[in-house]
């Protein structure tokens, strides 16, 4: 099978080198520097076809190694992919997502390892798209921004009674009470987020402004007791029969005239179905499972359908994607700490996730946008500005 693979191979030209299991290397293209070792013979009859799926959990499951920079990595599995492999992944099945089972995928991510994820995230383990006013500030700036850029576009004023549904380690909670003056209720699924993210409010004095608890968002108080609403990389979790009812949600929690703003990873496809040649069913098993990333207008029917109003819509995807590329650095600058806090299948796998996904979103495989609602007061009006101007002012 070697020798059919290696022709189809080297017709690519890329710059890549085979080191066998028997230790014989093989130059794919002219000056390599990405190797794969290739440590299963059993894997050379896969190769003929390979997808993002297949060479990722081959090198999660220690079938392979990757030696070399890993954006050139992932680019060039991707060559090999579009290449060589088959274009023939139907769209995925959905899920019934119920609470247990929620609750299962949600520890099974979040709760790793707080230390783990504090080598590579900013100072407030902020974990979702950074906002780049330049495209060069640091991560820590730039994801300063986003909370504020949120906080804004929530018109958040002094006394506001925030609501954050998935409110992580609780860095949007803090920052909206430290700069804002709000009054925040933060809701998560992981324990390890929620034991940290109360030991920070504490800690920054703050627990008179923010608490934080374990809750499912199917059993928030349909009260309207809030001003505004924020869910920041929770709906992805969600599910597509759920969408519908996770609005609803939302919708039931705020005021009259109140704001709710939802950010997350939205699909290029109207169906939901992946892209990439197998990097979303990779997702799937190895990082997110049960995930599922609904298209823009899916998710904007089910909010409109619930009774609010979108008012604004933003699409932050190359922001995500060098997000994504400080987090992979990050990582990558402190491979041998994070094998003291993960085991090394954890560690390979978001090794891939990370610089596989800031890939992805470079190159228009996945999206993700703000879309900013409002719940009309009774004559139908709002209590937004007439421009955007107080955003950027």
């Amino acid at each position: 099978m070697l020798a059919t693979l290696l022709p189809a191979l080297k017709e690519l030209a890329l710059p890549l080198k085979l080191r066998l299991w028997d230790g014989n290397e093989i130059d794919i293209g002219p000056s390599p520097y990405v190797t794969l070792v290739i440590k299963d013979p059993n894997l050379i009859t896969q190769l003929a076809h390979p997808s993002l799926d297949l060479l990722g959990a081959a090198y999660v499951e220690g079938r392979i190694d990757l030696l070399g920079p890993l954006e050139e990595v992932i680019r060039i599995g991707d060559e090999m992919s579009r290449a060589l492999g088959e274009d023939n992944f139907p769209p995925p099945a959905r899920e019934a997502h119920d609470k247990a089972t929620d609750a299962e995928a949600i520890s099974y991510h979040y709760d790793l390892s707080n230390d783990f994820y504090r080598l590579w995230l900013d100072q407030d383990m902020v974990y979702s798209c950074a906002y780049f006013e330049t495209g060069h500030e640091a991560l820590d700036q730039a994801q300063q921004a986003k909370l504020r850029l949120i906080c804004r576009k929530l018109r958040l004023k002094p006394g506001d009674r925030l609501l954050d549904v998935g409110c992580g380690w609780g860095g949007l909670a803090r920052f909206a009470a430290r700069e804002f003056g709000a009054e925040v209720f933060g809701i998560t699924l992981s324990r390890e987020q929620l034991a940290l993210g109360r030991e920070r409010v504490v800690a920054e004095g703050l627990q008179d402004q923010v608490r934080l608890e374990l809750m499912d968002y199917r059993d928030l108080p349909q009260d309207g007791r809030f001003d505004k609403v924020v869910s920041v990389g929770m709906f992805e979790h969600v599910g597509h029969a759920n969408l519908p009812l996770y609005c609803q949600q939302l919708f039931g929690v705020v005021r009259p005239g109140g704001l709710v703003l939802n950010h997350g990873i939205t699909s290029r496809h109207l169906d939901g179905r992946p892209v990439g040649h197998g990097a979303g069913e990779f997702i799937d098993r190895y990082v997110f499972p049960h995930g599922e990333l609904p298209h823009l207008v899916k998710i904007s029917a089910c909010i409109s359908e619930s009774g609010l109003e979108i008012v604004d819509v933003e699409s932050l995807r190359l922001h995500y994607a060098r997000t994504l590329q400080l987090w992979s650095e990050r990582l990558e600058a402190h491979l041998e700490q994070a094998r003291q806090l993960v085991p090394e299948r954890a560690l390979r796998i978001w090794r891939v996730y990370l610089a596989g996904c800031a890939y992805g979103f470079r190159r228009d495989w996945i999206d993700l946008h703000q879309v900013l609602a409002s719940k009309p007061l009774p004559d139908g009006s709002h209590e937004l500005p007439w421009t955007r101007a107080d955003l950027y002012g």
